[in-house]
């Protein structure tokens, strides 16, 4: 992954040229995270935040693991103790009442939350966290791009 020219030094940027690229890269920040972390997906709808999700889960526990979209569900639960992986989509949520129902401030600082439109959770928004936004190329292919804020700065490779 190369470092993007004029971005802060925390921040990496790299070019996904199909999904399984998008999955790779969620599989590499699965390798870094951490009971606790939050990994925030912005980007388009079809950007690739769920397939980098997929990337993510599947490293964390395994090729077969059945990884699905939680767009109608909102939230969908994987793995148990430090393994403990919240996949939330909070697209269609309006409100910080919808929020604890869905019981995600509790996660947040304990499982390991891969959260999609992570602006909908406004001041919940954890300082440490790996921001990763995906946006389309002409080619059909994605960019992405990753910036680490507080205790992900050092785990984050700027290679």
């Amino acid at each position: 992954m190369a470092s993007a020219l004029n971005t802060p030094p925390a921040a990496t940027a790299c070019d996904l040229p199909d999904e399984p690229a998008t999955e790779a890269l969620g599989a590499a920040i699965a390798a870094c995270a951490e009971p606790g972390d939050t990994v925030a997906l912005r980007g388009d709808l079809g950007a690739g935040k769920t397939a980098l999700a997929r990337g993510f889960i599947r490293a964390r526990l395994g090729d077969s693991t059945e990884v699905t979209s939680p767009t109608f569900t909102l939230v969908q639960l994987y793995g148990t103790g430090d393994d403990e992986i919240w996949h939330v989509d909070l697209y269609r949520i309006e409100s910080r009442r919808e929020l604890r129902e869905l019981g995600l401030e509790d996660a947040l600082g304990s499982a390991i939350c891969l959260v999609e439109w992570p602006e909908r959770l406004g001041e919940l928004l954890p300082d440490d966290r790996l921001d990763v936004t995906l946006g389309f190329l002409s080619d059909g292919g994605r960019r992405a791009t990753v910036e680490a804020h507080g205790a992900w700065t050092g785990r984050w490779p700027r290679a």
